[in-house]
């Protein structure tokens, strides 16, 4: 049986190969295609996750990133870890991502789970932390944002799922999806009208 501080690593590493398959086969273009009001999109999710692994694995263990992450400093742009400019590439950022995890990763494999670190972002009655605790929001953070993503790449071209192989949705054609939707698209408008009236 592997130990805790092993199955946190693993449901961290899937979440974070969740997230890059979202990009997996798109262009420069509809990997940072913003798709939503407040401009969400691919390459910027994982900009900020690796941003955040930096951060989180990093300067709260007094661990800092080898390389400089210009677009979180107090002067930066609002949102500037959340869109990858014209020159970070697509490619650039994937390399970006696995850096962060491999600099994650030698925190991890350093530490043990009770050991201690601070973030100083947090209120100050939060900010002393363990790695069993950053673990656990690196986790949360990571799947939040790969939900974010799946949504975002639905939008682009119709991917869907948690992994190529393994969608963990039901196989039917489009028609058959096509009718869900439309049907779950009833099933709201009927709600409306029986709930919105009381």
């Amino acid at each position: 049986m592997p130990g805790a501080k092993d199955t946190l690593k693993l449901y961290l590493q899937t979440s974070r190969e969740a997230l890059l398959w979202k990009l997996d086969g798109l262009g420069e273009r509809d990997a940072r295609r913003p798709l939503t009001a407040s401009g969400t999109n691919l390459l910027g999710l994982v900009k900020h996750v690796g941003s955040m692994e930096f951060e989180y694995f990093g300067l709260v263990f007094d661990r800092p990133a080898s390389e400089p992450l210009p677009w979180l400093a107090d002067d930066a742009d609002d949102n500037a870890d959340m869109w990858a400019t014209e020159d970070e590439s697509l490619e650039w950022v994937l390399d970006f991502y696995r850096r962060s995890w491999a600099h994650a990763d030698a925190t991890i494999d350093a530490l043990g789970l009770d050991d201690a670190g601070r973030v100083p972002w947090w209120p100050a009655d939060r900010r002393d932390v363990t790695l069993h605790r950053i673990l656990v929001h690196m986790i949360n953070e990571t799947a939040r944002h790969t939900g974010h993503a799946d949504i975002v790449r639905e939008q682009i071209d119709g991917a869907i799922g948690l992994r190529r192989e393994n969608t963990n949705l039901p196989e039917h054609d489009a028609q058959w999806w096509t009718g869900y939707v439309d049907k779950l698209e009833r099933v709201a408008d009927a709600a409306e009208r029986r709930w919105s009236s009381r």
